[in-house]
């Protein structure tokens, strides 16, 4: 039986904010869904690329930090019959996957974005909700010393600091 039949994986390993600092890519940037290390992690999870996967791939790529409502909109514009669960379950299989990952930028419903993207924390406007990413590197130190101070490794994919925009404050 493949793993496609139900089964999943439940693992979220943490990432070392050191393990790859950088520039941002550009948010904008497609990602290509069809390229082979996708369908690689796929294959080599038991899974294969489905015309929905392929969709929520698509959708996360271009919509940037999505909410799963945000996705569902997004693949329901060609694909009318996709229902809100299916995108859930596909968004899990592709987090667990590490072919997208989400962060909870407010008190609503998680945001995704594909791992393509250079590993960054969220700066969240407070007044207009603007998402800016940033480099994992302006954390880094603190991520060190909490390491170092109190044994804790921090999972910088979900940190998000919430504030005033240049534009607001």
């Amino acid at each position: 039986m493949s793993r496609d039949a139900g089964a999943g994986l439940h693992a979220h390993p943490g990432l070392d904010a050191h393990a790859h600092h950088g520039d941002l890519a550009p948010a904008d940037v497609p990602v290509d869904v069809d390229a082979p290390d996708w369908q690689t992690k796929l294959r080599e999870g038991g899974y294969r690329l489905t015309a929905q996967r392929q969709l929520v791939l698509e959708a996360v790529s271009r919509l940037g930090h999505a909410t799963p409502e945000d996705i569902c909109v997004e693949v329901r514009s060609t694909a009318h019959a996709v229902n809100i669960s299916t995108i859930y379950r596909n968004l899990e299989l592709l987090e667990e996957l590490g072919l997208v990952a989400h962060a909870h930028l407010n008190h609503g419903a998680p945001t995704y974005h594909a791992t393509t993207e250079e590993p960054h924390v969220h700066l969240v406007c407070s007044r207009c909700d603007a998402v800016q990413p940033v480099s994992t590197e302006l954390v880094a130190d603190v991520v060190a010393r909490l390491g170092q101070e109190r044994g804790f490794r921090v999972d910088v994919r979900h940190v998000t600091f919430s504030g005033l925009c240049k534009d607001c404050s």
